[in-house]
């Protein structure tokens, strides 16, 4: 009888595990996916970290508000302002070339500036020689002015660096030792000279070379040919093949 009295005092026993142990396993899953996120998050994306660190709050119930609301600020340290892009496509080159051209009919100077896209990653802006300077000087004219100023305002918002090319014909410059190497020189440089010092452009960006008569689009055949190659070209150059600056140039190169 009282085995049977012992028996029925004796509380029956639960089956499975505890309810503590249900909270605990709870706790630990959820700690883990926590510093999951957070090795997840190690590359510090601005868009990315914000929206997982707002999906957290409201995941434990701390959340008020819209993601944008929660948006994650990264403090950011001053640094030198420089002219570096980051490398872009050839269908991004594409999209810029439409660009310039819808710019160029807007200011109406198509019949001044001739567009041409030498390849995937190279705009050229070209201008007849007449448009920027009287015949063999490399001074740039005051008439040339507002349309250069035209040409910076549509190359300074492009990510591309810009090289200033001067071309002549084969006709000898009569003037001593001046040659036309000497010539396409001056005037590229005369250009490049007039975006520093009218601080339309900076220096970093560009370059200036002279090449000649060595590089004609067409035959100097005819005068009308030698006045296409009389000419002084806006070479724009993405970054996908050579690097910007001379921390980009292999061995051997020159830089844009």
């Amino acid at each position: 009888m009282a085995d049977d009295e012992q028996e029925q005092k004796c509380p029956e026993c639960e089956v499975g595990a505890p309810a503590w142990m249900v909270t605990y396993s709870d706790m630990v899953t959820l700690l883990l996916t926590f510093f999951i996120l957070l090795v997840s998050m190690a590359s510090m994306d601005r868009v990315k970290f914000s929206a997982a660190s707002a999906s957290l709050k409201n995941a434990f119930g701390t959340g008020a508000g819209s993601a944008s609301q929660n948006e994650f600020k990264i403090q950011t340290i001053p640094s030198i302002p420089s002219t570096q892009f980051a490398p872009i496509q050839s269908d991004s080159v594409a999209q810029i070339q439409k660009r310039i051209e819808t710019e160029i009919k807007g200011l109406k100077i198509q019949n001044s500036v001739e567009l041409v896209q030498k390849d995937d990653d190279t705009i050229i802006l070209r201008l007849d020689e007449a448009v920027l300077f009287k015949p063999d000087q490399s001074r740039v004219s005051p008439e040339a002015y507002p349309l250069l100023r035209q040409i910076a305002d549509i190359i300074r918002p492009i990510p591309m660096r810009l090289r200033i090319e001067g071309h002549t014909d084969d006709t000898l410059v009569p003037k001593g030792e001046r040659d036309n190497w000497d010539l396409s020189i001056d005037r590229s440089v005369s250009v490049l000279r007039f975006f520093t010092k009218s601080k339309l452009l900076p220096l970093d960006r560009m370059s200036a070379v002279g090449y000649g008569y060595e590089r004609p689009i067409i035959p100097n055949t005819s005068e009308q040919n030698r006045a296409k190659n009389r000419r002084v070209d806006f070479v724009l150059r993405a970054n996908t093949r050579l690097g910007l600056g001379n921390n980009g140039t292999k061995a051997g190169e020159i830089p844009l």
